[in-house]
């Protein structure tokens, strides 16, 4: 298992997909919970959702979820993995194109586009998809066994700090919760973390 964070502007005991689009991500990857490998990258996500929500209050969610594997996770600047797109084909009873393969952000957008009947080109089916591609592309990954949604927190460090999309809301633990502060750009002050019971 690995350690992520949740940065909200509100206290639950547990994730539900039923709140999804309501975040600061506005669910723009398609539905999962999102959650980040740095703390204070919660923290801005937090605050945001705080100033645009209204809230006085910012939260870090210290959390749980699968560890990462190769066939478990699409990662949206990097290929995907063989036995994805082999589970994906024996599913939807069709090849996936070559072109669609090489990153899978591609890959996400051309699925949720053929699951909505949103045909065209190849070109034009992963190259945009809507909020409502976007959410079926999701569900299908988590029926085929991908945890995960994954993309770099900078386009020029792909190997560094993710965020992550949890397809399933069964698969994410909350260990803690925090109540932090920010200063007036959005950034973490150290030290104001303080423990919250739920």
């Amino acid at each position: 298992m690995e350690t992520f964070y949740h940065g909200t502007c509100r206290l639950f005991k547990e994730f539900s997909l039923s709140f999804l689009g309501t975040g600061e991500g506005k669910s723009k990857f398609g539905q999962g919970i999102y959650v980040t490998s740095s703390y204070t990258t919660a923290a801005l996500y937090a605050a945001k959702a705080a100033k645009a929500n209204c809230c006085n209050d910012i939260y870090i969610y210290t959390v749980e979820v699968p560890d990462i594997k190769a066939d478990n996770h699409v990662f949206s600047c990097k290929p995907v993995d063989a036995s994805v797109i082999e589970r994906t084909e024996k599913a939807i009873g069709e090849s996936v194109p070559d072109e669609v393969k090489v990153a899978g952000k591609l890959f996400r957008k051309y699925i949720g586009n053929l699951l909505t009947n949103q045909r065209g080109t190849v070109k034009k089916m992963m190259g945009k998809a809507d909020a409502v591609a976007e959410n079926a592309a999701s569900k299908f990954l988590d029926e085929i066994g991908v945890d995960y949604l994954v993309w770099p927190q900078s386009q020029t460090k792909p190997d560094g700090e993710t965020n992550r999309a949890v397809l399933n809301e069964n698969k994410i633990k909350i260990l803690k919760v925090e109540q932090v502060e920010v200063n007036d750009k959005n950034k973490l002050i150290e030290g104001s973390q303080k423990e919250v019971t739920l």
